[in-house]
């Protein structure tokens, strides 16, 4: 009985020519990729603190709306009441010039 290789010589040539190739262009290329992700990552996260800044002015600047929500009732009320006044004044303003004749 000869030994017999279990697989041809072909087998390992491929082999070894993907292993090459895997070392040669493919680690690198990750390393690349790796490192673009990782520079996407801490632009994300300058641009996130740049964004929270801004939304903490925002909300800064925007706190009198619900005051001026407050204002525009009372303004409202003042209107009914201011109205309802002009009313009794143009009454007393009727009544003194029907005196003075």
């Amino acid at each position: 009985m000869t030994d017999a290789p279990l697989f041809p010589p072909a087998v390992f040539a491929i082999w070894r020519i993907g292993v090459i190739l895997a070392l040669v262009v493919f680690a690198p290329l990750s390393v690349y990729l790796l490192h673009r992700t990782f520079s996407a990552a801490r632009s994300i996260r300058r641009y996130s603190a740049e964004a929270l800044t801004a939304a903490a002015g925002i909300v800064g600047n925007t706190k009198s709306v619900s005051a001026l929500d407050d204002t525009i009732g009372v303004a409202t009320q003042i209107l009914g009441t201011a109205g309802g006044v002009a009313g009794k004044l143009d009454t007393i303003a009727n009544v003194l010039e029907e005196r003075a004749r």
